[in-house]
């Protein structure tokens, strides 16, 4: 997927959180059910969570193995790609 593809993948993401957290927003500011605002937090703090991997992933691709001037080698690229993924679950 081309670089310009990912970053406007990685924006609608951006909208989406904050779509969130304009809900969150307005579940507080309204006195909404607690469970309701947990269950908001835990989509956002998730969301988060899948965008930072997603940057994370995007520069180990485009900066670190593909084309880059010191690049790594594309098993270990994947690996760390892999180790990234696991420590956001």
């Amino acid at each position: 997927m081309s670089q310009e593809r990912e970053t406007i993948k990685m924006v609608q993401r951006v909208r989406k959180l904050r779509g969130q957290m304009d809900a969150i927003e307005r579940s507080l500011t309204s006195a909404g059910d607690c469970g309701d605002q947990l269950m908001l937090l835990a989509a956002v703090r998730g969301g988060v969570n899948s965008l930072m991997g997603e940057v994370l992933e995007n520069h180990i691709r485009f900066h670190l193995a593909d084309g880059a001037k010191e690049q790594i080698a594309p098993e270990l690229a994947e690996d760390l790609i892999d180790l990234v993924r696991a420590y956001l679950k």
